[in-house]
């Protein structure tokens, strides 16, 4: 028996193994949880890696079914199947990860020089005694311009509190200025803390950084409130303009789940939410006005124009953040149309790859999805209303990736293999799983290419007018099957439709074809999560070879990070907004036809 060293990319970790266990199960010991819904027999290609360096054992049957000469040359193996001969390096990609290791590896922090928009200053005061009345506003910004800071005002929330505070600390603080404006006052201990918000249509995830060291001191996720009042941007709009209050209303929910997480995320490092003195904040159009109360009238129909694009600054206190109330948030530019801050920061913290390549398709997958066509020093960009399918709603059994949801799965004749989030009972399906679902089905040619499902295999059921795929069996008095049914096609088909339309529509307008893309990025919740081939065999996303495609997780979050923690970012982002071409898709030549044919569900 021999011992060898395997380390897993990108995870960071790594273990020795024995020559007798297979790379799968060398990487459930060494703490990397790879998807392993076939029980290690080779069915599907769920558990996949490719080796990078170091010997292995020889491709078996099933290995050679499962990948091309070219593949195999490559390195890619099934890690089921295959042994170590040596020591190894292993690249695991996202579709190799489960939800959970994927959350853990994804989006991780880019490397720059911490320029905040909000400095901190140390000062050390003269008491004020008979023969030196200097008001105690005065004596700070003296101070101040002793250090040769450049700073002429106060806000009022400071000037509230600073004189009681000052004598409390013995004339010792710490003063946050922005520009030449001091935002915030606090001991000498205190620490400079940030909020970076990704506020998207279905979810809200919400970061707290270190000013300082711009390393991310905690993270939070949360489903966005505004949901109740109407599962895709159109409907809330409509909720607004037709309920009166219903903007306030729609703003207010937005805020108290804000508050909650910032108090939540300040809890876990034993900070204080008025040690927070910068907030930066991405969206969507529509999640921009309505959270800064916008008019929406003519956002809500053609042409669909913004009140603002270029970024804004508005006091905390303002929009009701209960962070340092003298302080800002800024909120990143928009493009046009629905196209929003979030797709900037996207952009933002892709740069580095976009740059770097030809022809580049970046995505943000979500109930409203962007697409940007980079073409050299060119970017185009269409905002797609996919719906909230690709979250699991207006699917029959679907529901969040949480605990129980099916998010792998593969069909081998009248064999189910699929995985759930933490490996518990099914209890539902999550958009991956439902993704899987509809291109395993295709592949099984149960539905055809026009998206009908057909009576040809003992799952399917037709029950009371309504044809299902039997994916988990139920059992009696304890909890129902979980299906997938003709309506749940349906709903896909939409909603990839509406994906893959943009897409097209961007490559037209350049004169391009999807087989000149040098790399697509993918981004959102949604869109790290996903079985690439799976987008590939329903058509969702072109057909191209695997490693043209990056997910690279909540890259809106990541760049909303950047903005907060640098100043040289925010001008980028601003940068990026401004050279952006925005295209309506219902305005595009021969839209309806290119939207009935991204319906179907095959490749094309």
């Amino acid at each position: 028996m021999k011992f060898y060293r395997i380390d897993f990319k990108p995870t960071g970790k790594s273990g020795k193994c024995r020559d007798d266990q297979s790379l799968l199960d060398c990487a459930h010991q060494a703490g990397v949880d790879m998807v392993s819904i076939c029980g290690g027999h080779g069915r599907g290609n769920c558990c996949k890696v490719r080796v990078l360096g170091g010997a292995v054992s020889e491709p078996t049957a099933n290995e050679l079914k499962a990948f091309s000469s070219q593949e195999l040359k490559e390195g890619w193996r099934l890690a089921c199947q295959t042994y170590p001969k040596g020591d190894l390096e292993l690249l695991v990609p996202p579709g190799s990860m489960t939800t959970m290791q994927r959350l853990q590896v994804e989006g991780f922090d880019i490397d720059v020089a911490p320029d905040p928009a909000v400095q901190a200053h140390n000062i050390c005061l003269t008491a004020p005694s008979m023969s030196d009345l200097q008001a105690d506003a005065e004596r700070i910004l003296g101070e101040l311009r002793n250090q040769g800071v450049n700073c002429s005002t106060i806000d009022i929330e400071v000037l509230k509190t600073a004189s009681p505070l000052l004598r409390a600390w013995g004339w010792e603080a710490k003063v946050f200025v922005k520009a030449n404006e001091i935002v915030a006052i606090g001991p000498q201990s205190g620490r400079q803390l940030g909020l970076a918000v990704d506020l998207g249509s279905t979810k809200i995830a919400a970061y707290l950084m270190d000013l300082k060291s711009g390393k991310t001191l905690a993270a939070k996720g949360a489903m966005n409130p505004q949901f109740a009042y109407g599962d895709d941007i159109v409907s809330r709009l409509s909720f607004v303009l037709e309920k009166k209050g219903g903007g306030k209303l729609m703003q207010k929910v937005v805020v108290d789940e804000l508050n909650r997480l910032l108090f939540e995320l300040c809890d876990e490092v034993s900070a204080r939410p008025d040690e927070v003195v910068e907030s930066v904040i991405v969206g969507n159009t529509a999640m921009h006005h309505l959270l800064l109360r916008l008019p929406i009238e003519q956002l809500a129909s053609a042409p669909y124009v913004p009140v603002v694009k270029d970024a804004v600054d508005i006091k905390a206190r303002d929009l009701g953040l209960d962070i340092a109330p003298g302080t800002y948030v800024h909120i990143l530019p928009n493009i046009a149309g629905f196209v929003g801050a979030d797709h900037v920061a996207m952009l933002l913290s892709t740069k580095g790859i976009w740059q770097k390549e030809g022809l580049v398709l970046a995505v943000d997958i979500g109930t409203n999805s962007e697409v940007s066509l980079i073409d050299g020093d060119e970017i185009a960009s269409v905002s797609c209303a996919s719906g909230p399918a690709f979250e699991g709603a207006e699917i029959k059994d679907g529901m969040r990736a949480a605990a129980g949801a099916i998010e792998r799965l593969r069909i081998s004749d009248n064999i189910i293999d699929y995985l759930t989030v933490d490996k518990v009972r099914p209890i539902g399906i999550c958009g991956s799983g439902v993704l899987d679902a509809v291109a395993q089905l295709r592949l099984a040619g149960i539905v055809n290419k026009s998206g009908r499902m057909l009576n040809n295999h003992p799952r399917v059921h037709d029950d009371e007018a309504r044809r299902e795929f039997i994916i988990a069996e139920g059992e009696k008095n304890e909890f129902p099957a979980i299906t997938i049914t003709q309506k749940d096609v349906r709903a896909i088909q939409l909603a990839k439709g509406a994906l893959r339309s943009g897409i097209e529509v961007l490559l037209s307008a350049r004169g391009r074809s999807s087989g000149e893309i040098d790399k697509v990025i993918i981004a959102g919740a949604f869109g790290s999560y996903i079985d690439i081939s799976s987008a590939m065999t329903i058509g969702m996303l072109p057909a191209l070879p695997l490693d043209c495609f990056e997910q690279v997780g909540n890259a809106a979050g990541m760049g909303a990070k950047l903005a907060l923690i640098s100043r040289s970012k925010r001008m980028e982002a601003q940068d990026i907004a401004s050279k952006v071409h925005y295209i309506e898709l219902a305005a595009a030549p021969d839209y309806v036809k290119i939207l009935v044919e991204a319906t179907g569900v095959d490749e094309y």
